[in-house]
């Protein structure tokens, strides 16, 4: 398994330590309700330094994310960043990433999935033919997510950026805890506010930042958040998990990303997704409740009342800001509209669900 920079830190302070993506990750420190909780009313810290990021620099690196890209990356100018996804040939999803514009038409950072890093590198590369300058720098970025309600007043105090009035999916570059070379975004993957810091990995940087943003946050409630905690905060905001709500055979149409989905210019399966735009999805991920007791897990089958298999679940969990069971699920476009009664297949049982508006929590 792959270390973050701060993977002993988390050890010292008795994670609960588990594999995901290649990596030695926190899955919980003092428990995913209470974690949960904290982002949700004061501010959390996730390491997420085991994602992917990609610099792709030169006269052709905007075309060369047009071309591989769903949305539409010509809109971003240097400070903005962009949710998009990368389709494959029959219109399924490689990866959803994030791009950021450093220098508008010259330098990019695409942020990719920590389990899709090598994927995501091969794809694009394949349709490097104008000779773009990519480098993968996930190996030596460290990636910390303040989130919360509170999170931003506290890291203000650590930067002379104006990190105060970044607006929803911009970013600032300068200094942070003393460390120069610092991205802070505001692209959240929580629903509750806060702040990402993009630094290069070296020295003693890592453990510096980390030091500092509890120095400040400490003393106010401040606490390190595992990822399961982050997969709840997530799902209560219907923010989609690749691998999860998201694959390679999933469209970005039928999993609700029609937004992120642009046909004004030419990129990867854009005829295969125009015809299904026309013609109409045949399912869709929807949000749902349990109605009666049960906590519906990854693919769990569902049926219709009459019995017929209609879908499966793709996330679920019991929110700890709802008190209530929820999940996503793709449905045949006939059973996904808001109120109709679905039945989740657990351990061989029809358990009744109701499909809702995403996201749960408003």
């Amino acid at each position: 398994m792959k270390n973050t920079p701060f993977t002993q830190i988390h050890i010292d302070l008795g994670a609960k330590m588990a594999e995901f993506a290649g990596y030695n990750m926190p899955i919980s420190y003092s428990g995913i309700n209470e974690e949960h909780n904290t982002v949700r009313t004061n501010a959390g810290v996730f390491d997420v330094s085991h994602m992917g990021e990609f610099m792709l620099k030169g006269d052709k690196a905007l075309d060369l994310i047009q071309r591989v890209t769903s949305n539409d990356a010509s809109k971003l100018t240097a400070g903005k960043a962009q949710y998009s996804c990368l389709p494959n040939e029959q219109g399924g999803i490689v990866d959803d990433l994030l791009v950021y514009c450093i220098e508008e038409n010259k330098t990019y950072m695409l942020v990719v999935n920590a389990s899709n890093i090598e994927k995501d590198w091969n794809w694009i590369s394949k349709f490097n033919t104008e000779g773009v300058e990519m480098h993968n720098i996930s190996d030596k970025t460290a990636l910390l997510a303040v989130q919360g309600p509170n999170a931003v007043k506290y890291m203000q105090q650590l930067t002379d950026m104006d990190i105060t009035n970044l607006k929803y999916y911009t970013f600032a570059k300068g200094t942070f805890a003393g460390v120069d070379n610092v991205i802070v975004s505001a692209t959240g993957y929580t629903g509750s506010g806060g702040v990402e810091i993009y630094f290069e990995d070296k020295g003693d940087d890592a453990v510096k930042i980390w030091n500092e943003i509890f120095r400040i946050g400490g003393p106010n409630g401040m606490k390190p958040i595992g990822l399961a905690a982050r997969d709840t905060l997530r799902l209560e905001k219907g923010f989609c998990l690749y691998g999860n709500d998201i694959d390679d055979t999933t469209s970005p149409l039928e999993a609700g990303l029609g937004w992120i989905t642009k046909f004004t210019k030419e990129f990867t399966a854009k005829n295969i997704l125009e015809a299904q735009k026309a013609a109409g999805v045949s399912r869709k991920l929807v949000g749902f409740e349990m109605v009666d007791k049960g906590i519906p897990r990854h693919h769990y089958k569902i049926q219709d009342a009459q019995g017929n298999e209609i879908g499966f679940v793709t996330s679920g969990t019991q929110s700890p800001s709802l008190g209530k069971a929820i999940g996503m699920a793709y449905v045949t476009k006939e059973n996904a509209a808001e109120g109709s009664d679905i039945f989740i297949m657990i351990r061989d049982k029809a358990v009744k669900a109701q499909v809702v508006k995403i996201p749960f929590l408003q």
